[in-house]
């Protein structure tokens, strides 16, 4: 069995994140409008369907059809917490900082760990760390 992979339903965002979100993890994203997939209810170049491939984070994402609700995220936050090396991580913190708002800088904590969280420009809340010291 494979872990959850998380599926977001944004508000006509999913082709620009999901390109953002390749960009900063790696990888590259595979998108399908509602024309690719013959689907009428959403307008014919929105997203259907789209996920990341190639890279170490999973991901799925859409555009909202219709009256569906789009992603709030509250009271919840996407974990990295030791999926990378230390330089890794810091440059995930740093690209999903861009155009988002910093919670809590990456830094270290009083019980030896270092995290941050920040909300991505997409509304995504990403919890980010690593145990440890970092190697120069």
């Amino acid at each position: 069995m494979t872990a959850p992979t998380p599926y977001l339903h944004l508000p006509g965002t999913a082709r620009a994140a999901l390109s953002s979100y390749a960009e900063v993890f790696g990888g590259s994203a595979e998108v399908h409008s509602f024309a690719d997939l013959g689907r009428t209810d959403g307008p014919a170049d929105a997203v259907a369907h789209g996920y990341l491939v190639g890279g170490p984070v999973a991901l799925f994402a859409a555009d909202v059809a219709g009256d569906e609700p789009a992603l709030a995220c509250t009271g919840l936050m996407w974990s990295l917490l030791g999926t990378a090396d230390p330089a890794t991580l810091r440059a995930w913190f740093t690209g999903l900082a861009a155009g988002g708002r910093v919670v809590a800088d990456l830094e270290r904590r009083p019980w030896g760990a270092s995290d941050g969280q920040v909300v991505d420009r997409f509304g995504v809340h990403w919890l980010i760390g690593f145990e440890g010291d970092e190697q120069p």
